[in-house]
């Protein structure tokens, strides 16, 4: 055989050195699991505020972690109240008046509160949990405006309470693993980098109304991502946006959006955010180094590829958020548990949040006004490891 003198020695041979490549997080969760590290975690009581979009994904994370118990819901919505309450059993209460709150808050044993109510109601729960000594975390934006982020912020450092923004795209294995890859140098210095957000499916006219538009709502996540992965916020940003969709512009906001970032450094970002895909949930990042090249593309609920007489074809990529970011969420309240037992420091601080309204601010401008905006940035102002 020609292969023959490339025969090695039996794989039995340092069988118990080899180990799994760091990559695979679902096989190191369940070496954590078999060995009991995840049961050893100390449990978090915890309430649930609102069981919308994010909520009802966050109601299933809850249950399903070791280290949890899901003690109160908040949701106003009493017709929503059967099926909580057949996810959570009986040991669940579920409140839905603002007394209510307030004794439930009194509880000695809660520990930390899950904040997924409209955003213009964000300021006033959170300002509530943390004054009742609660560690709070809570789906982007912390508040409305920039002033309503501070005042949360500082109230959480005030009773040393941690307050725990939810960019859950962080925690996502894929962008986690192309950040670090381009924080070590791996890459070069990064000449362009690229995010495309496609909504699907198309949100209802009621909560668009409520929503804070496309920029607070959803570029957010790009711009985090962005300045993440570089570690740098930009200089400028300029913004080309439309409304395709009448009822959208109805409501004086924008379904389709381009906007570039001018970095210090000359690198260029550009985010391409969409109300609407007709074909699934689009989530894609490329960054293109002087040295290599990285791609995010999207999932698919499964791999097969069927080929026929007329071609290749695949199922369609995830509907929706709650099934692209599945692992995102559930790494995002893990980490959270980790927060509030005190083994993790909180990845995402004031000043993360902070820039990033800031240049969703700008973006918006921009576009409103047709012409790029500058942006200046104090050094009080800078996340740490970021630059400017």
């Amino acid at each position: 055989m020609a292969t023959a003198g490339f025969k090695t020695e039996s794989p039995f041979v340092k069988r118990d050195e080899r180990t799994h490549d760091a990559s695979d997080l679902k096989y190191q969760k369940f070496l954590d699991t078999v060995s009991g590290a995840v049961s050893n975690k100390k449990t978090v009581v915890m309430a649930l505020f609102g069981v919308g979009r994010a909520g009802g994904i966050h109601l299933g994370n809850l249950m399903a972690h070791s280290s949890i118990r899901l003690k109160y819901v908040v949701e106003s919505d009493q017709r929503k109240w059967k099926q909580i309450q057949s996810v959570c059993g009986d040991g669940t209460k579920i409140y839905g008046h603002a007394d209510q709150v307030k004794e439930m808050l009194s509880d000695p044993e809660l520990n930390a509160c899950v904040i997924c109510t409209p955003t213009f109601t964000h300021k006033d729960i959170i300002l509530q949990c943390l004054e009742a000594g609660k560690a709070v975390f809570s789906e982007k934006p912390i508040g409305e405006t920039p002033e309503d982020t501070k005042v949360c912020y500082m109230t959480a450092e005030k009773v040393n309470r941690p307050l725990f923004c939810g960019f859950q795209r962080r925690f996502d294995p894929t962008f986690s693993d192309i950040q670090s890859r381009v924080r070590k140098g791996e890459a070069g210095h990064i000449q362009i980098i690229k995010s495309i957000s496609r909504d699907s499916p198309l949100p209802s006219i009621e909560y668009l109304k409520i929503s804070g538009g496309i920029f607070h709502d959803c570029m957010v996540h790009d711009i985090d991502m962005q300045t993440w992965v570089l570690g740098e916020l930009p200089s400028q940003v300029h913004t080309m946006a439309n409304a395709q969709i009448p009822e959208i512009a109805e409501i004086d906001d924008y379904d389709n959006v381009v906007t570039t970032l001018k970095f210090p450094s000359g690198t260029l970002g550009i985010i391409n955010v969409n109300r609407f895909a007709a074909y699934g949930y689009d989530q894609r990042l490329e960054v293109f180094g002087m040295k290599a090249m990285y791609e995010a593309d999207n999932g698919r609920p499964n791999t097969a590829v069927y080929s026929t007489s007329t071609g290749a074809s695949s199922v369609p990529i995830y509907h929706s958020f709650p099934s692209r970011y599945e692992e995102s969420y559930a790494a995002e309240m893990d980490c959270f548990v980790d927060v509030v037992n005190g083994t993790k420091e909180l990845p995402i601080t004031y000043l993360h949040s902070s820039v990033v309204s800031k240049i969703a601010d700008a973006a918006e401008k921009s576009a409103r006004e047709g012409v790029p905006v500058d942006l200046t940035w104090e050094k009080s102002e800078v996340p740490q490891g970021y630059y400017c």
